[in-house]
């Protein structure tokens, strides 16, 4: 629930607060929201810029870095990153700017994956000549799975020193990454490899990125969101792979339109605005199939999808008339830790 201004002072006009009071709670809801993530001139600023810089040093690295060789790349990515840890420490705890600091502990985290494959170069390990650390956003290799380790050891390091939300981005990032890389690395660096094989290889390490994820929701469901970016690639890795699933048969589509109506649902319980979007679109899809297959020629299926669409407006009225009552029902039944959740993000 948003509060803006406006709700406080209608407040103190209807005799609720004064108007004293309404204008020292905004001040207090302010200061406390300053590291919450908005859509200010400021934070999105502070966004731009760190995207700029993390991409400078991962998806627009040029080839010019390699003629310096390895030890060169291994130096000036972990001076470079020492660098931004260093600046997120000071941002953190003199200045007191949890988002700018969250953003450059996730630039110091992102130089792991160089600084790994400088040392490798360098040391003579790296096992294909053929690709170069740009690379690395672009190809799915099983080259990269060394990187990818490294960079999850280092980024849990560095959050468990440093607890800024932010710093989660690279970790979610390079899960997702693995779950591209770790078809071809199973299988020993084949290159012909079963689209099937990468397909459910996707499904399955996007289901486990959402119980880590559902885990650290509920370890820091006191604290900032630490499961947002987790939530985010997790649900996009597990229904990108569904998606891309052939579906054999009627019963498995519907299937298919289930488990998006199930996504619809746990994102309306966790405030989780990705499950409703993957939901949706895999559910249109869905409807777009019945369209263009079974329905193709039928002048009935229009106005009997107008009517499901207006039968589900009705629900959602209903709901929210009695929202509170069920909703109390439907939380004892849940665990007091899952309660806390729902009402903390709620």
């Amino acid at each position: 629930m948003q509060i803006k201004p406006d709700d406080l002072q209608n407040a103190a006009t209807q005799g609720i607060i004064s108007t004293q009071q309404a204008d020292a709670l905004w001040r207090f809801l302010a200061e406390a929201r300053a590291d919450t993530p908005s859509f200010s001139a400021g934070h999105i600023l502070y966004y731009l810029g760190g995207l700029i810089a993390i991409g400078a040093m991962t998806l627009f690295m040029t080839l010019g870095w390699e003629h310096y060789g390895g030890w060169w790349i291994f130096n000036v990515s972990v001076v470079y990153g020492l660098i931004a840890v260093s600046l997120a420490h000071w941002l953190l705890y003199r200045k007191h700017l949890a988002i700018p600091a969250g953003i450059l502990l996730a630039l110091g985290i992102a130089m792991t994956p160089l600084a790994i494959y400088g040392l490798q170069r360098a040391m003579g390990l790296w096992s294909d000549n053929h690709l170069a650390y740009r690379d690395y956003h672009r190809y799915i290799e099983w080259n990269w799975i060394m990187m990818e380790f490294g960079t999850l050891i280092a980024a849990n390091i560095a959050l468990w020193r440093y607890r800024l939300p932010f710093g989660v981005m690279p970790v979610a990032v390079t899960l997702w990454y693995m779950s591209m890389d770790l078809t071809p690395f199973l299988a020993g660096g084949e290159t012909y490899l079963s689209w099937e094989l990468r397909k459910l290889v996707s499904v399955w390490f996007g289901i486990l990125m959402l119980l880590v994820a559902f885990w650290v929701d509920i370890r820091s469901r006191r604290d900032r969101d630490f499961a947002f970016w987790l939530y985010l690639f997790g649900c996009l890795t597990f229904w990108g792979g569904l998606s891309m699933m052939d579906s054999n048969s009627e019963l498995n589509k519907f299937i298919y339109l289930l488990i998006n109506l199930g996504l619809i649902a746990i994102g309306a319980i966790l405030s989780r605005r990705i499950f409703a979007v993957c939901g949706g679109l895999g559910t249109a899809g869905y409807l777009g199939h019945l369209a263009n297959t079974i329905f193709k020629d039928s002048m009935l299926f229009p106005f009997a999808l107008t009517a499901i669409g207006l039968g589900v407006i009705y629900l959602g009225i209903v709901w929210q008339k009695h929202e509170a009552a069920i909703s109390a029902s439907l939380r004892k039944c849940l665990p007091r830790e899952l309660q806390e959740l729902i009402t903390q993000r709620g």
